[in-house]
């Protein structure tokens, strides 16, 4: 191997090595920001809500929204939030249809599931009685297997920058070259 190919080997080798850290340290800070949390658990609360539906439990899944709402309510907030943020004017309209395909998957679930849903699932309202705290019931959420539509990307949500702001920002650094 010549000099300049072993060179681009070594430069490419560490430029994959590089970009493959950067990946497993943004998805590592995609577990754990707001939205992605705020995804598990209106994952969880709609799966109790199926089962709930489907297998005649609706005072189980009445007591546990009565007694996580604060935490269910906060959640809520930040997938506004996310949804606002990344579909702006859309927002309302892809939130809605967010939270009716995770119910669509979730009873198609329980459909294929047979008779064998509701032994399946009604453990679940056993499980999350003895959490202790809104925030265990995140990890509870984050460590069940539950179906979601579609992936959607939570690490953040991506900022919205307004056409003026960009032009601003042009005119600003126009106006310093011109001056140097």
């Amino acid at each position: 191997m010549t000099f300049p190919i072993w060179r681009a080997t070594v430069a490419g080798l560490a430029l994959a090595g590089l970009l493959n850290g950067q990946a497993a340290f943004a998805a590592s800070a995609c577990t754990s920001s707001p939205a992605h949390e705020a995804f598990d658990v209106q994952g969880l609360k709609s799966e109790l809500m199926v089962t709930a539906l489907s297998c005649n439990m609706q005072d189980r899944y009445n007591a546990f929204v009565e007694r996580f709402r604060p935490r269910l309510l906060d959640e809520e907030g930040t997938l506004n939030a996310y949804f606002r943020t990344t579909y702006g004017r859309g927002a309302q309209r892809e939130h809605d249809d967010y939270i009716t395909q995770l119910a669509n998957v979730q009873s198609e679930r329980g459909l294929k599931a047979g008779t064998a849903f509701c032994n399946q699932r009604a453990a679940m309202f056993d499980e999350v009685a003895v959490l202790e705290s809104a925030q265990d019931l995140a990890h509870y959420a984050q460590a069940k297997d539950i179906i979601q539509p579609a992936s959607y990307e939570t690490c953040a949500a991506p900022e919205r920058v307004l056409h003026t702001e960009v032009r601003s920002r042009s005119r600003a650094r126009a106006a310093r070259t011109t001056r140097s």
